[in-house]
């Protein structure tokens, strides 16, 4: 049978780090790939590299396994995750397999075909031996710990506080030394956290009446059943081998992975991963260990089913088993089957605490959940479950289901669920990590009474054993430590056996439809990696540059963003206001509905909705009703439709709205802006508040007619003259009247500016520039050099300059650069430096390519400068002349370093993307040259910036 193409979220949970999947995304193109095809469960391809011979890689998806031929220690390494991401998003080739692909597979294929190693016949005298000999050393260390357990309850408990995780640490050792390894881990753990959080005394009973209970039960272990008894075994740290598991009867079935938890200590990181047989409707753990620096094995990946044969260890509850036989490849799941509500989950987890008291927790599957406000998840019958500590609060869930009910994968402990994944209408959303839980994650569970009886020590207070629990008696005999001890792993376990539903009520409402269709597929892939940590190349400023140029690409092509991306995306909206309209925009009804269910996400219904959308999917409620921005969006609807009745509706209830809303009210006539504006615009220079002054003074400059230009225009006609003999007469205001002020003109000028040269300067930025080259008579660059030798020549710049910058009007910028020169030389005549660079911005291509190509050949500080204050979207032969300079650069060996690495970040964020071969190409050149290898680097940056804009910019055509 053909093998079912995986998804690319299949191809990212396999990748051995965050750091791999990242570099997996630059060799995902199929430019990077010479041939490629499917041969059986063989992927294959050709990856170019920097070398002359290309990469040859190999995955064989019925594992998988992995090949290649680079050096890279990681498995599955970047280049085999990148044919995986390929093959998931746009297919294999079709070419035949070469040489090197056959002899893999048949290699593989004799490898399995071997018996495995050690498989002979074993001495059973040598071993009864042993394991006598074993049993003997756990005996005697569990006897130990238990005169140690009762000692702590004796003296009290109240000391451990004081004395800390030293003592718990010294039994630990001993008992790894008495060959039982898996109470000692306990033991150890157990002492780390005393003392810590406001519970610590009651989890520290709790904890050690659990390990009491596996000492007795291992001192009746012939008495036991055999599955409690291996059970016991296990949890004191018995062995058992593979191939005893393997022995047992296997069970087939078509296995759903569900999800899986890496949980780390000092040693070694622990990965379990959680299987639901979906005819047999029976769980499986499969546990997977990695040392620092070590990947884990990906054959089992989350969201997959695989028809495979499970042995299971023996146990009273066996969950954790081992794949014996695959019986094909995994293929995508949709959704799991046979989900169950809350109180039959809750059944589950009490029969398997009263078959294994010391575990932890047990998986649940549970059917049509929706999460609440209080920070649970209720099902369909109205009965809920806390989530637990650091995962209540699932934006995931809420982002990725929008409230509706969900198929929700889980491990339900006492302190409640750790989601693993949910599946909502065929999607699957996996969940994150979640934050720490912290000291106080986990609730109070034991009774006050016999919490007091350990702090205090049955040494001081006799125990006598007589407690009820539930108003029951709690039939757990004894007295003294030992009593205590074993009345706190019975009440412990009734507690969290006897949980009942929690309170369902505050579920979260459904969020509202959507009426536009989502962005690209590959599109959404790539924002996922934009919004990972180091996800692109270049460190984090030019990620963040990167994620917005792709939000521009995404809001000029249309569509949503996947709603997986939105909690990310609003946390990058709080940071950068300048992204908000967009984010507004992209979020769609989704973003804005889980926005309301967050504070620091609110900024959103500030924000236009739908701007683009046609005016009728916009009510009249929603002005008189909506929030800001949904009242911002209907005035710009109706503004685009029927500019006057926009104006008109606008104006009847005007002196109502609050001063900021006044001033975003007035923004949104720059829609459709006309003459019939003026008189509205020039009555709002009256308001009382100044950022309302300052809208309608903005819009008003924009109008060549407006009474507001006039004014200005008389003014900067009255100061300014041509006398008759050809040069500039300037008689400057000397104060400014409440005409001015009402006008926009600010009477206090900055620190070193005089009064009449800053009221002058402000003039002429509200006059029209036409104004001069009309009765002057005279080009804008004869105009500029008029005022050049005249004493109020700085201020006169100033003020065409501004003009210039508010106008757009490249020919008058091109005159005031040449007029006042470079930065950094000294003239009287130099423009404040913010005001040049906004100057530049607005120059002709050609005169801003050559004043760059100036200062690439002579001040590699300037052209930096230079090139970092202009917009992004250079052209061709911009960027043609930035990457010439690189090659120069490069090749400078006294020239600073820095410069180049600059130089290159700027370039990456703001030149062509179609330049990426070549600079790929120069990378290639310089280090066969023998370029010092940290200018090699920073190029090779620079091309690796390039190329995944390129593949940004493919993703949207």
């Amino acid at each position: 049978m053909p093998v079912e193409r995986w998804s690319t979220a299949q191809v990212l949970a396999v990748a051995p780090d965050p750091a791999a999947a990242r570099a997996a995304r630059s060799v995902s193109g199929a430019a990077k790939w010479s041939a490629s095809g499917l041969t059986g469960e063989v992927l294959w391809g050709l990856c170019k590299g920097s070398g002359k011979n290309p990469y040859q890689v190999c995955v064989d998806l019925s594992g998988p396994a992995y090949r290649c031929s680079c050096p890279s220690r990681k498995f599955p390494c970047k280049h085999a995750l990148g044919l995986l991401l390929l093959w998931a998003e746009s297919g294999a080739g079709d070419a035949e397999a070469p040489d090197w692909v056959v002899e893999w597979q048949a290699g593989r294929a004799t490898r399995a075909a071997r018996p495995p190693a050690g498989s002979g016949p074993a001495d059973p005298a040598a071993a009864a031996k042993r394991a006598g000999q074993r049993a003997t050393r756990v005996a005697a260390g569990l006897d130990e710990l238990r005169r140690w357990l009762d000692d702590q309850v004796d003296q009290g408990l109240a000391g451990a506080e004081q004395a800390g995780p030293a003592p718990f640490e010294a039994v630990a050792a001993r008992l790894v030394d008495a060959q039982a390894p898996a109470v000692a881990g306990t033991v150890r753990r157990v002492g780390r956290t005393t003392g810590i959080g406001a519970h610590w005394a009651d989890r520290l009973l709790g904890e050690l009446g659990l390990i009491r209970l596996l000492v007795t039960a291992h001192d009746r272990l012939d008495a036991l059943p055999d599955d409690l008894a291996a059970t016991v075994r296990s949890r004191v740290g018995y062995p058992v081998t593979t191939e005893e598991v393997l022995a047992t009867p296997p069970l087939r079935d078509r296995w759903q992975v569900l999800g899986q938890v890496d949980s780390a200590d000092d040693k070694v990181t622990t990965r379990r991963i959680w299987l639901r047989g979906a005819e047999s409707g029976r769980f499986a753990l499969v546990l997977a260990f990695a040392a620092p620096g070590q990947t884990f094995p990906a054959d089992l990946v989350p969201g997959t089913e695989i028809d495979a044969d499970l042995c299971f260890y023996p146990g009273a509850l066996p969950l954790r088993a081992l794949v014996a036989t695959r019986h094909g490849a995994p293929v995508p799941m949709a959704a799991p089957t046979g989900a169950v509500d809350v109180r039959t989950a809750l059944a589950a987890y009490s029969a398997g605490l009263a078959a294994d008291p010391w575990r932890e927790s047990v998986p649940v599957l549970l059917a049509g959940v929706v999460p609440t406000r209080e920070g649970r998840l209720v099902d369909q019958a109205g009965d809920a479950l806390p989530l637990a500590a650091g995962h209540d609060q699932p934006w995931w869930l809420l982002a990725g289901a929008g409230g509706q009910p969900v198929d929700l994968a889980a491990e339900l402990g006492p302190a409640g669920l750790r989601p693993l994944a949910a599946w909502s209408q065929g999607c699957h959303l996996l969940a994150p990590a979640g934050s720490p839980a912290g000291a106080d994650g986990h609730p109070a569970e034991l009774p006050t009474e016999l919490l007091s009886a350990a702090l205090v020590g049955t040494a001081r207070r006799p125990w006598d054993g007589a407690m009820a629990v539930g108003g029951r008696p709690l039939g757990a005999g004894g007295d003294g430590a030992a009593g205590v001890l074993e009345a706190a792993a019975v009440a412990l376990t009734y507690r969290r056996a006897g949980a009942t539903p929690a309170d369902g009520s505050g579920r979260v409402p459904a969020a509202p439809a959507e009426s536009r269709p989502p962005l690209p597929a590959p599109a959404t892939v790539r924002l996922r990696t934009l919004l990972t940590d180091g996800g692109a190349p270049g460190g984090s400023q030019v990620q963040q540059e990167l994620l917005t140029e792709w939000l521009r690409l995404a809001d000029r092509h249309g569509g949503l963003v996947p709603a997986d991306t939105l909690p990310a995306l609003l946390d990058v909206g709080r940071r950068h206001r300048s992204l908000r309209p967009l984010l507004s925009r992209l979020g769609g009804r989704r973003g804005r509905w889980l926005a309301g269910l967050r504070s620091e996400w609110g900024y959103l219904f500030d924000e236009a909705l739908d701007l683009a959308g046609p005016a009728g999917q916009v009510g009249g409620d929603d002005w008189t009703t909506g929030t800001t921005g949904e009242r911002v969006a209907y005035l710009t609807r109706l503004r685009a439709r029927d500019a006057d009745a926009a104006r008109e509706l606008l104006a009847g209830g005007f002196a109502a709205e609050s001063a900021p809303d006044r001033a975003r009210f007035v923004e949104t006539l720059e829609v459709g802006l006309c003459a019939a504006d003026d008189a509205f615009l020039d009555g709002v220079l009256d308001d009382r508040r100044k950022e309302v002054r300052q809208a309608a003074v903005a819009l008003l400059r924009q109008l060549p007619d407006s009474g507001l230009r006039r004014r200005m225009t008389a003014r900067a006609t009255a100061a300014v003259r041509l006398d008759a003999s050809g040069g500039l007469t300037v008689d400057p205001p000397r104060e400014c009247d409440p005409a001015m002020r009402r006008d926009g003109v600010d009477p206090q000028p900055p620190r070193g500016t005089g009064v009449a040269a800053w009221l002058l300067e402000q003039v002429l930025a509200g006059t029209p520039l036409a104004t001069w080259t009309t009765a002057f008579a005279r080009t804008p660059a004869e105009v500029v050099a008029l005022a050049t030798a005249d004493d109020w020549g700085p201020a006169l710049h100033r003020g065409w300059a501004r003009a210039a910058v508010e106008e757009r009007a490249g020919d008058w910028a091109d005159a005031l650069a040449a007029a006042v020169g470079p930065a950094g030389r000294q003239s009287r005549n130099t423009l404040p430096e913010t005001l040049r660079w906004q100057l530049y911005e607005v120059l002709p291509a050609e005169r801003l390519g050559s004043l760059v190509a100036d200062a690439l050949r002579t001040d590699p500080g300037r052209a930096n400068r230079l090139l970092g204050m202009l917009t992004q979207d250079w052209s061709p032969e911009l960027s043609g002349a930035v990457v010439d300079a690189v090659d120069v650069w490069a090749r400078a060996e006294g020239r600073n370093s820095w410069y180049l690495a600059e130089l290159c970040r700027i370039a990456g964020t703001a030149a062509t993307p179609a330049l990426a071969d070549r600079v790929h190409h120069l990378t290639d050149e310089l280090a066969r040259d023998g370029v010092d290898p940290s200018r090699v680097r920073a190029v090779g940056q620079l091309a690796a910036v390039l190329a995944f804009r390129s593949e940004i910019h493919k993703e949207f055509r």
